[in-house]
């Protein structure tokens, strides 16, 4: 059985210095969805991914990376009129790393609710979706929705992390609605601090609703009792992929059944594992790594 079923835009990812003075860069793969998958594969569940690339060296290198760290690609989509999406990060001393995304018109955003296998979504424990893709556009949207659709209607549980970000929504209103409505669809709501009134509708005690405060630590209710988790001090490199690298370690311990202080205390944990690494996913842990007692510093 499929333990994780996510979905969403992988892009290649350029890394360099300025790039106006620079003469040499990094490559890489990520996206939200993408370092979730391999966070849980590493841990050894069961993940599958779907998404579409183009029919180019990035979309094979997104597909070789994903397949490599077992997470099931039978349903990743190579969209051949359309190329992979690319994210450029500069890093810059004293501040964090300025993005450029080049996702117009790629094949990640042409994900289509034509794309998405109900049969296999309704067969999983779990389906996650974030904010991320359903603001690509009015496809993605909609095969988002298909998605949570099919696993509310199969009884599978829904977990949603919000990942509001202004610059893919048009206005504030229709991020609100959207978003606001995959939330309330939800048995599990991953919400950082600066986005609690965005989905207030939603905040209800008939979910989990984790709060995550970057460097302040997240919390979560469960049974009416607030549990709170401090972050871990470790050297800070990169804090990209901390925040889902926290949902996977989270998402991870709700699978095996553990208490809400035991979820908050391995979300963290992965997330602090995240920020070591220049990579979003490349420094997370294996299950081997968990179980004799993973050391981020």
């Amino acid at each position: 059985m499929i333990d994780v079923y996510t979905m969403g835009e992988a892009l290649g990812v350029v890394s360099s210095g300025r790039v106006r003075h620079d003469s040499e860069a990094g490559l890489d793969v990520g996206g939200p969805e993408l370092t979730l998958a391999i966070a849980l594969a590493r841990l050894g569940h069961q993940v599958s991914f779907l998404g579409k690339v183009g029919a180019d060296e990035l979309g094979a290198r997104i597909t070789t990376v994903l397949r490599g760290e077992g997470v099931d690609v039978t349903d990743m989509r190579e969209d051949g009129t359309a190329p992979t999406g690319l994210l450029l990060k500069e890093s810059r001393v004293g501040h964090d790393p300025r993005l450029t995304h080049y996702r117009t018109r790629s094949a990640g955003s042409r994900l289509s609710p034509g794309n998405v296998p109900i049969d296999r979504i309704a067969a999983c424990r779990l389906l996650h979706v974030t904010g991320v893709t359903p603001a690509l556009g009015l496809d993605p949207r909609e095969a988002v929705e298909t998605a949570v659709g099919a696993a509310m209607t199969a009884g599978v549980p829904v977990s949603m992390a919000v990942d509001y970000l202004p610059a893919l929504w048009p206005s504030l209103s229709e991020a609100e609605e959207v978003l606001g409505e995959l939330a309330r669809k939800s048995s599990i709501l991953f919400v950082r601090q600066d986005e609690l009134d965005l989905v207030k509708p939603a905040l209800t005690a008939d979910r989990q609703v984790v709060v995550t405060r970057g460097a302040k630590g997240a919390s979560v209710r469960s049974g009416g009792v607030r549990y709170d988790a401090p972050a871990l001090s470790v050297p800070v490199v990169d804090t990209m992929g901390a925040g889902e690298a926290f949902v996977a370690g989270y998402l991870s311990a709700v699978l095996e059944g553990l208490t809400a202080q035991e979820r908050l205390a391995r979300g963290t944990m992965l997330g602090a594992a995240a920020v070591t690494s220049a990579s979003d996913w490349q420094g997370l842990p294996t299950r081997a790594e968990l179980g004799s007692g993973f050391r981020t510093s």
